[in-house]
């Protein structure tokens, strides 16, 4: 049985997705700056998943600024809005555990001589709204923060975040990277306060190289790629449209039963939980209940490095990611999981579940037979 619970990496395109992509990429070809039927039916491609995707988000299509994928969204966030903002500051508020899209931006801004402040998490992974509230400033421009952790599945206090940074800092932009959270948990920016959003297409059923940046209206953002002025002058070069549709068809999939498929991929996650806590090695890092994201479990395996595990699942045909950020030739451990104070036998012995609407019970099972196999036989080969 092959299972594929590597979905927080990459998920599988969606049939209908892959439909109309090849529909756009072999008939319907046109440039959607031409002027011609052809350009025309291809603007409308565009027109029609920017309006689906409004409609998600409850916001207005001209809020919707389609991307390449998260780390352009998440750049052009950051720097498209501190750019725009100059005259408001140049101190800028992020989390400890921010993907490496934030993360290293954030510290290319830092070596351009903004003033960065990194918020510490508790144990859950989630930040104090008293650390927000402490660090912000007269001089705060932006304020960035994941929805939801791509390693344990944490969901940070985004809404109580933004009437926080807005009441204090009406000046500063708020943006986050909701890349982990669109499609699985309640997301509506405009009661959340939130000025910018990131997201990407090939977590969510769509494909490779697709995303968008929301855009809340009236919200400052200067371009950081310049050319033919696409996307209202935010994003130039000729649009993905075969891309752009495919998102379309994923999204409107993902939200045709929103809560089916979260209650689906909770009771993986939940069903996946509970069947390895009785393994004594085993220990949780993940939350279970509703304020956690129902797609990430994170697990840690004591005596059992991350690599050796994620390999002997692959050869039972069980596809996970590593937990923490290890390779031979650059060696560094998670940030978040060193936030939320993984005892240090655990920081290089943590893989992560993540699920998709496609998988089952059985496969779920599978993983959990083949966990109570592998583990006794690992731990005898243990090596720290």
């Amino acid at each position: 049985m092959e299972c594929y619970f590597d979905n927080s990496a990459t998920t599988r395109c969606s049939d209908k997705a892959a439909e109309k992509m090849m529909q756009v990429l072999c008939t319907d070809y046109g440039n959607p700056s031409s002027l011609h039927g052809k350009g025309m039916t291809a603007e409308n491609y565009i027109k029609e998943s920017r309006e689906i995707i409004a409609k998600s988000l409850k916001c207005e299509p001209k809020e919707i600024i389609f991307t390449s994928g998260g780390s352009e969204g998440n750049n052009l966030a950051i720097f498209g809005s501190v750019r725009a903002n100059r005259r408001v500051g140049k101190h800028i508020i992020t989390t400890a555990v921010e993907h490496a899209a934030v993360y290293m931006p954030f510290k290319e801004l830092e070596r351009q001589g903004y003033d960065v402040t990194f918020l510490p998490t508790d144990e859950k992974g989630v930040i104090s709204l008293s650390d927000l509230e402490n660090a912000l400033t007269d001089d705060t421009v932006l304020v960035a923060m994941m929805h939801v952790n791509n390693e344990i599945g944490s969901v940070m206090p985004v809404a109580e975040a933004g009437k926080l940074i807005h009441e204090k800092c009406p000046e500063a932009v708020f943006f986050v990277d909701a890349i982990q959270s669109y499609g699985k948990v309640p997301l509506i920016p405009k009661k959340m306060g939130i000025d910018l959003l990131s997201v990407s297409g090939h977590k969510i059923h769509g494909p490779k190289g697709s995303g968008f940046l929301y855009k809340r209206d009236k919200v400052k953002l200067d371009p950081i790629i310049f050319g033919g002025g696409q996307e209202n002058g935010y994003r130039s070069g000729t649009e993905n449209v075969p891309a752009i549709a495919g998102l379309g068809v994923a999204i409107q999939e993902m939200f045709s039963d929103f809560e089916g498929h979260r209650a689906h991929l909770f009771e993986l996650k939940r069903h996946l939980a509970e069947k390895l806590s009785d393994i004594g090695a085993v220990s949780i890092n993940s939350g279970l209940d509703e304020n956690s994201a129902p797609q990430i479990l994170s697990v840690s395996v004591d005596g059992v490095r991350a690599e050796v595990l994620l390999h002997a699942l692959e050869d039972k045909g069980i596809y996970v990611s590593a937990g923490s950020a290890c390779s031979s030739n650059r060696p560094a451990i998670s940030r978040t999981l060193k936030s939320i104070g993984l005892k240090d036998s655990l920081l290089e012995s943590t893989v992560r579940f993540s699920f998709s609407i496609y998988n089952t019970i059985e496969q779920v099972d599978y993983a959990s037979d083949v966990m109570h196999q592998l583990i006794p036989v690992l731990l005898k080969y243990r090596r720290f």
